[in-house]
């Protein structure tokens, strides 16, 4: 894929949709489950599956990222880089059938399209050292 290239697809879209999901979960500081049962219709399954996955499995993403990011504090990251590191990291933990590049390379386009160009780099490596950690 070329630089600047935006992944598309069912599972793009869906993972689009989930982080849309667990910001606004942050945002109002209620749980992810809350923000599914007010919706009118259901999203995609592997968006439903993203967003419950990353609310079950959050302490133990929040640690991976914390020690990950060295320098970082995960209050201090803006929220979308935070959101997106949980949704990979839970991606790489839970989604065997997800290649560790798909995942990473995915949260890296998200990470640029809805934050900062820099953002895509501090995520891609963060990732990275998860990705070592979890998936060895």
């Amino acid at each position: 894929m070329a630089r600047g290239d935006v992944v598309e697809g069912p599972r793009h879209e869906a993972r689009e949709r989930a982080l849309s999901l667990l910001y606004e979960a942050a945002i109002k500081q209620v749980e992810p489950e809350a923000v599914l049962a007010e919706l009118p219709v259901a999203p995609d399954p592997f968006a439903i599956d993203l967003v419950r996955g990353v609310a079950g499995a959050q302490a133990r993403i929040d640690q991976l990222v914390t020690e990950a990011a060295v320098g970082w504090q995960l209050e201090r990251m803006p929220v979308i880089d935070r959101t997106v590191l949980r949704l990979a990291t839970y991606e790489l933990l839970a989604r065997p059938d997800i290649p560790v590049a798909v995942a990473i390379d995915e949260a890296v386009e998200l990470a640029k399209r809805y934050s900062t160009e820099q953002s895509g780099g501090f995520v891609n490596g963060v990732l990275a050292t998860i990705a070592r950690r979890v998936r060895p």
